[in-house]
């Protein structure tokens, strides 16, 4: 069984700079020649299996142009299925977290947004490095969102998400 190489992926695979699909250039036991390679997990992610090993496939595209695999990658317009090289940047752990989209279980609409019951107003926050910050009390949601996504301008720079994508 061979390493995982850019030698092995270019050997593999061609790269679809439209789609971001690799596409297979062997044909194997249940792998079709020409074939998108992999299959979508109910994440969302498309996933391959290459030498008895299951990979991202935006793991594998990354490595096969960039020439290393970072710890963390991020999907930069949030499609987990968007696999083309221009929508992938290597990221802290804490840069990924700020480009996460809107909890599916958030209840005021807007990211860092929430009810405090005790004090009757929309409470914000953000999180940084691990910490999560208090921003203030609004008596509206929209000026929650208001303070929240300026923040989250500042702080998150490049990888600020206000959850609306």
């Amino acid at each position: 069984m061979r390493d995982l190489t850019v030698d092995l992926l270019k050997e593999t695979f061609e790269y679809n700079k439209e789609t971001g699909d690799l596409i297979w250039k062997i044909r194997k036991r249940k792998v079709v020649k020409g074939a998108i390679a992999g299959t979508v997990v109910p994440e969302g992610y498309r996933v391959i299996q290459l030498n008895a090993k299951f990979y991202k496939a935006h793991r594998l595209v990354y490595l096969m142009h960039k020439g290393y695999l970072p710890k963390t990658l991020d999907h930069i317009n949030g499609d987990r299925a968007d696999n083309r090289i221009e929508n992938l940047r290597a990221v802290s752990a804490g840069q990924n977290q700020h480009n996460r989209k809107l909890n599916s279980n958030n209840t005021s609409g807007y990211k860092g947004v929430a009810w405090d019951k005790a004090k009757e107003n929309w409470a914000t926050y953000i999180n940084l490095e691990g910490r999560r910050i208090f921003l203030g009390y609004y008596s509206t949601p929209e000026e929650a969102d208001k303070v929240v996504r300026k923040a989250r301008e500042e702080l998150h720079g490049a990888y600020a998400n206000h959850g609306d994508k």
